[in-house]
């Protein structure tokens, strides 16, 4: 037996349109979930929905429970929270986060969903995958107690990541971004900001010798800028990721007898100082404990009905709307 709700598609390069989608009745070991939100991860997203995922990344880049294959006709999206409406009696009635694209509701393995914490609004909890990639990358960033890190793009990823570097002890975090709106949140995250305008001048007050940099801001000119900020023997850690874009750096100058490098990091996989101690599960559990810090709040800077996100994801993929995290309403009220 099926019940008729709704999902989100891209169709085509930047053109998305809602769909049927059959929903069977769970089995056993199985979960009902009704989604209540779910945030639109702006720079994968988008780039999923402007069609810029490369061939060869195909299958790396298919997300849990995916409909489709890129460039599409596909389902995308891994941002959900919803509420149990039947599967095992420890979960009926509890607010989960699942790694599921954009839809009314759906039926996944029990397995497949985390419990949201109490104390976490299940608005905020979309966050959990995005404070996820912020602490696997910690994991591989290692930074130590009294650090200069700056981090090098105020999006989705580099606030988390500042965040979270903040409740380190001593450690001094500047966030870097082009938009001077983002001072507000970096303010809200309790960090430094600064603004790098493109083709000036960094200014001349913005912090360097950094023992860390985080890369977030997905631009050559960004992860050029990271690496002038660093410290000699210290290393960028590289989150953006550029699709089919092709990056450009000049590695000429002080960039070999400063010893300078760059390591990527990505959430496909637990990072490697703590693969062989913890699971994939441990990880998410952590992020969403993590989210009873009402700071993350800050990055919840816009919102549209289950409705309207066709519209609302052409109008990010252009820029024709800003903010950090767009959330989707599935219930009125």
């Amino acid at each position: 037996m099926f019940r008729a709700e709704r999902a989100f598609w891209t169709v085509a390069a930047s053109v998305g349109e809602l769909r049927p989608a059959e929903v069977p009745t769970p089995g056993p070991g199985e979960v009902l979930v009704r989604a209540l939100h779910s945030g639109i991860s702006r720079g994968t997203e988008t780039l999923v929905f402007r069609g810029g995922v490369p061939a060869s990344q195909y299958a790396a880049m298919r997300a849990p429970f995916q409909d489709g294959d890129f460039p599409g006709p596909v389902k995308y999206g891994y941002l959900s929270v919803g509420v149990v409406e039947a599967g095992p009696a420890q979960l009926v009635g509890r607010t989960v986060f699942c790694l599921h694209p954009h839809q009314s509701a759906y039926v996944v393995p029990a397995a497949a969903v985390s419990v949201v914490p109490d104390g976490v609004p299940a608005r905020r909890a979309v966050l959990g995958g995005t404070v996820e990639t912020a602490v696997n990358a910690l994991w591989d960033a290692a930074p130590l107690v009294g650090d200069r890190v700056a981090v090098v793009g105020a999006g989705m990823v580099g606030c988390c990541v500042a965040r979270l570097l903040a409740r380190i002890p001593g450690v001094q975090v500047t966030l870097v971004d082009a938009l001077g709106s983002r001072a507000a949140v970096a303010e809200a995250l309790e960090v430094d900001f600064a603004r790098v305008v493109p083709d000036a001048a960094p200014p001349a007050d913005l912090v360097a010798d950094c023992d860390l940099v985080v890369h977030t801001s997905a631009t050559a000119a960004g992860l050029q800028l990271s690496l002038e900020l660093l410290a000699a023997d210290a290393t960028v850690v590289e989150l953006s990721w550029y699709g089919d874009g092709e990056v450009a750096l000049a590695l000429g100058g002080s960039f070999h007898s400063r010893r300078l490098g760059v390591r990527a990091s990505q959430v496909g996989e637990v990072a490697a100082a703590r693969r062989s101690r913890r699971s994939r599960s441990d990880r998410l559990a952590l992020a969403l404990d993590l989210l009873r810090d009402p700071a993350f709040d800050a990055l919840l800077t816009g919102r549209c009905r289950f409705e309207e996100l066709p519209e609302v994801m052409a109008g990010l993929a252009s820029g024709r709307l800003a903010g950090i995290c767009h959330t989707v309403d599935y219930q009125e009220g």
